[in-house]
């Protein structure tokens, strides 16, 4: 099969629900729940669900503390957090957990050095910081009565560093202690039956109920692979180990079976089997959505496909405060930010990449009031800037 990257992107517009198809009214049927929802910024994780969803969102999106019922926010891939259904998270974990030594130390990224100074190996600092985490939460998390008491992130550091061995624990200069890494502690947290509480700050985490302990051998990291390929596809082994936080040749020894081969302007790049149908069959849609950084659609490695342009790639992703998206008839044309004006009004700063067409500048301002809905804010306002 051979297509272009229009058909990509129409396909992955498609299949992550922007374009409303599938008409799924409840947050946990979005077919995005199936990867997760990376968290990087207040309220970008409703502003991504609101996106997908065919009315103006409900209540359980309307700044409110909880997303909605049966949903957990958790540090998952390459440690970020990801909103995920709760159902989903122990099969999350073991197929993130790391097949071996050098698998772990993939997932570690710059972080290895300091294992392999401290000379132990990938995979026992997973196990020992993942039973550290498990023992924080039987002893000072629950209360043997079904409640629990939240602990903030670096409670959760002291206490589990008071466990690990030295090893794991290496002199922090900016902190001017000795903890656990930070990445080591994100990675194994899930896996010890610890979630993000779902509340704006301080950041909180408490335990999981009937949490499956010890973890379990990596399984399921086939299918998770071929979710990626699903949603973000056709993709490339390298593409799918980005996002997952590994290196291409641990992520290999995990391919899925069921994919067939695709060529994207040429490029090799994979896809499940039973989505060739859907790619072949994808028309460019005429939907207009303003997303938030780290949406779904944003996810993929090849942002050059995404976005071909460098000087646009440069507006959009940022190493930090990053703009949202906006994604005009199928392509990504701009980059917005949103700011309150006082306590009934939200002003969106819109800059495009080139000029916009009337019609679309009114899909646009209705847009805009569908994120102040989702903000919990009566009104807003657009202006356009340069990009």
């Amino acid at each position: 099969m051979e297509v272009d990257r229009a058909q990509v992107l129409a396909y992955r517009i498609a299949a992550q629900g922007l374009d409303h198809a599938s008409g799924s009214a409840r947050v946990g049927q979005l077919a995005v729940l199936d990867l997760g929802v990376q968290d990087s910024s207040a309220g970008s994780v409703k502003l991504a669900l609101a996106a997908r969803l065919p009315d103006l969102p409900p209540d359980d999106l309307a700044a409110g503390d909880d997303v909605d019922d049966g949903l957990s926010l958790a540090w998952t891939h390459r440690g970020a957090p990801h909103l995920h259904r709760t159902a989903d998270l122990p099969s999350m974990a073991a197929a993130n957990w790391p097949r071996n030594d050098a698998d772990a130390a993939a997932r570690l990224g710059w972080q290895r050095a300091r294992l392999a100074e401290a000379g132990v190996a990938g995979r026992d600092a997973f196990d020992e910081s993942a039973a550290a985490v498990h023992d924080v939460v039987a002893e000072q998390m629950l209360d043997g009565n079904g409640g629990y008491t939240a602990m903030t992130k670096g409670a959760v550091s002291t206490a589990v560093t008071a466990k690990v061995s030295p090893g794991l624990s290496p002199y922090c200069r900016p902190c001017g202690c000795h903890h656990i890494s930070e990445q080591l502690l994100r990675l194994t947290a899930l896996p010890g039956g610890v979630r993000l509480a779902p509340v704006p700050a301080p950041l909180l985490l408490a335990p999981l109920p009937d949490w499956p302990w010890p973890p379990a051998e990596p399984a399921g990291t086939d299918t998770l692979i071929s979710t990626y390929l699903r949603l973000l596809g056709p993709a490339t082994p390298a593409d799918a180990a980005g996002f997952l936080g590994t290196s291409r040749g641990e992520l290999t020894a995990s391919w899925p079976e069921g994919v067939v081969e695709v060529r994207v302007d040429g490029r090799k790049t994979w896809l499940p089997v039973d989505s060739a149908d859907a790619l072949r069959d994808a028309e460019p849609s005429r939907v207009v959505r303003l997303l938030p950084p780290s949406d779904p659609l944003l996810q993929g490695r090849d942002r050059d496909l995404l976005v071909p342009d460098r000087a646009h790639q440069k507006a959009l992703w940022r190493a930090l405060q990053s703009p949202g998206a906006l994604l005009v008839n199928g392509e990504i044309t701009g980059t917005w930010r949103a700011k309150l004006a006082g306590k009934r009004r939200l002003d969106l700063e819109v800059r495009p990449f080139s000029s916009l067409a009337p019609a679309d500048r009114a899909k646009i301002d209705e847009q805009a009031q569908r994120v102040a809905a989702v903000r919990g804010v009566a009104e807003a306002g657009v202006r356009y800037g340069h990009a």
